[in-house]
Order: structure tokens, then sequence, then C-alpha cells
């Protein structure tokens, strides 16, 4: 559910009561990963998607369900090809749902206050997890435990002590890496004796672009990755071209000599570094700084010749082959672009690509498949 943390904060401002249908396990091709979510409150609104639109009816009843019975339903849906008219994924993969009531009625599960914590925490763009009981004994189904980077945690999963402490070391672990999944316990220390599986679900801040060279292709890319849900910057040294008036997609425009602002900064993993100003000056202190930093992509404009001239500067500043390997330059996937639209497109397509493991090939007579499956963070050793 903090797929949609922002409106579902905003129901419970509101004292709304309503229901939760949350992806919790894909197999095969599906529209949504795990953690995507859709909601329907006591009045029919709905907010979400779970599928893209090929199981939405079915769970939109699914919820009405809970949300009048108070029950926490688990479904599962798949493609059939021997019924024809049964509901399920046209792509031909399979996704179980978690479908749980947050009603303001005291006790009915999960709690609404660590529901309510855990929304506010994520709309606010601060580091959240939710830990779910997805598998296990029937009264602990749905239970709910809100965990934060700090692996600090309120409400209980209802069994033991252990369990929560145990579901929030696994929750910060996945919060870390961003991660959203499943992870199994054993029965060990469980009052109830049984195993359980939960599911955890984390949201993140948004992550990083930085664009350098404040020139209408980062006005245009600006505009792209804002759209991806990037918090982008535009950074130039030159104050006539740097302004907030040139830039209006951007989330901040900074008038600062590019490789000073890029120390000043702390980035992680997430984050997209931009280079477009394609003057040596600004470039090869800037790439040097960039290709050893722990960033997803770092990427400059320019044309072949320009490359190469300035590859040959980053190695007389001392940047080494294996670091020179991560730049992506010239910027972009080749789709022929010339306009500032076309050439962010190529941009965030590669950035797209390169995220998520895509080789940036038409998908025309491909027959590998259309989603990679991100890699799971290891999980928390036990204390």
């Amino acid at each position: 559910m903090l797929d949609i943390a922002a409106p579902l904060r905003q129901w419970c401002r509101d004292g709304r009561d309503f229901a939760v249908a949350t992806v919790t396990a894909v197999r095969g091709s599906a529209p949504r990963q795990p953690g995507a979510a859709l909601a329907v409150d006591a009045d029919g609104t709905v907010v979400g998607s779970v599928s893209g639109g090929c199981v939405e009816a079915a769970v939109y009843e699914l919820c009405v369900r809970s949300l009048t019975t108070g029950a926490t339903l688990v479904e599962r849906f798949g493609h059939q090809d021997d019924d024809p008219f049964a509901v399920g994924l046209t792509c031909g993969g399979e996704i179980d749902v978690l479908v749980t009531p947050v009603r303001a009625k005291p006790g009915a599960p999960p709690e609404r206050a660590t529901v309510e914590a855990a929304l506010d925490t994520a709309a606010s763009g601060r580091p959240a997890a939710l830990a779910r009981i997805v598998a296990g004994p029937a009264g602990l189904l749905g239970r709910v435990l809100h965990v934060r980077i700090d692996g600090t945690h309120e409400g209980t999963l209802g069994s033991t002590a252990e369990l929560d402490r145990t579901a929030a070391r696994q929750a910060a672990a996945f919060l870390h890496n961003g991660h959203t999944g499943t992870v199994g316990l054993g029965a060990e220390g469980l009052r109830c004796g049984e195993p359980v599986t939960l599911f955890i679900e984390t949201s993140l801040p948004p992550p990083r672009m930085l664009v350098f060279g404040a020139v209408d292709f980062a006005a245009a890319l600006a505009r792209a990755g804002r759209f991806l849900g990037y918090r982008v910057t535009v950074c130039d040294a030159r104050p006539v071209f740097a302004t907030a008036a040139r830039f209006p997609d951007a989330d901040e425009v900074v008038t600062q000599w590019p490789d000073r602002y890029l120390d000043s900064q702390r980035l992680d993993a997430r984050t997209a570094v931009c280079v477009l100003t394609h003057d040596a000056k600004f470039d090869i202190p800037l790439l040097r700084r960039a290709l050893r930093l722990p960033v997803a992509y770092v990427g400059a404009m320019g044309s072949v010749r320009t490359h190469r001239t300035r590859v040959e500067g980053l190695r007389a500043a001392g940047v080494t082959e294996a670091e020179l390997a991560r730049l992506r330059s010239p910027i972009g996937l080749d789709l022929g672009a010339r306009t500032p639209e076309e050439t962010a497109l190529s941009i965030v397509a590669e950035i797209v690509a390169l995220r998520h493991g895509g080789s940036g090939v038409p998908l025309t007579g491909c027959e590998s498949p259309i989603h990679h499956d991100p890699v799971a963070p290891a999980a928390a050793p036990p204390h």
C-alpha cells in the first residue's frame, strides 16, 4: 500500500474506511510488480492498480468484501487457457494479492494507527517499510508492522516480541536495499508454533537525477526525469542560464561549478548523473569525480569525436579504464533523436534499461522475458 501512500494518507486524515489490495508475489510475466496496490473506500472510490486492468474488477469486489466483513483475504490470479471467461492475466503470468481492511473500528486488522504512521512516513518522502503476514496461522493473517530505516518499529504481528524483532530486522534490510518481496520465518520461537511468510514492502525517497549544463536539452530532460519520479537538480556555473524560470520542471536549480556541487552531495546507488555541458573545463573534473561514486548512471553528451577527446582528457586526469567503462557516452540510446525532447527520451530510456537490465533492442521478435526479476537482498542474520 506504500505504492499509493499519498492518497491513502489523505483518506486516513478524512476518517474514511477503506480496503487495500496489494500484489505480494509475481510469477512469470505480469504488468505490475510486488507492492503495486489498489484501494477502495466505503463510497466505492478507487485509487491505484494491481494489474493495469486485467483483474481490477475482481480485485475491486474483493476490497468491497474485505471492507464489509473486516476479513483479510488472499487471492491468486493467473491465466486459464481452459476457461476463456475466467478472471486472469492475459499476459500469462500469475500474481498473489493480499486484501486488508483499514477501518476506524478498534481492533480491525491491520491496526489503523500503524498503517497511518507508515503512510505518513512514506508520503512525506521518508524511508518506510511495512511487514505483513501473508501466510501462516489464520488469526495472524494481515497483521502489520511499520519499520523505519533505523530498525525501530511500531505495531505488532501478534505472536511474540521475538517475531516482531525478527521481522523488523528483515524489513530494515529490505529497506536499505530498496527491495520489496517475501521472506519466510521458521516456527522456532513463535507462540503459534507454525512458520509464517512475511511480505515486506518498502518506500524510499525519490531517486535523484543531477543534470549538469543549463541548456535546452536539460529542460527537456528535467521534464522526463520528473515524469519518471526523479527529484531533478539542474546545475550550471553560469547564473544567467541557471534560473528557475528556464527550468520549471526541475525541483531545484543550482548556480555552482559542477564538480564542487557534486562534492557537496550525499548520493545513493539510485542516482543518475547526466552531463550535458560538453565543455572540457566542466566535464573533466566533474566526470572524474562522478565515475568514482557508487551511483547508478553516469552519462555525458557529445559527438563521437567529443567523446574520444573527453576520454583522452579523463585518462590524463587519472581516471582508470574500469572507471571509464562506467561512462555512458555519447549519452542515451540510438533512437535517431534530434530535438531536445527526443534526446531526453533516449537518455531516460538508457537509464531505465540500465536500471532493470534491459537490452534496449526492439521487443518485436524478442524471445527473452520482457520483465527482468530484481535481485533480493540478503536476509538479515538472526541475533
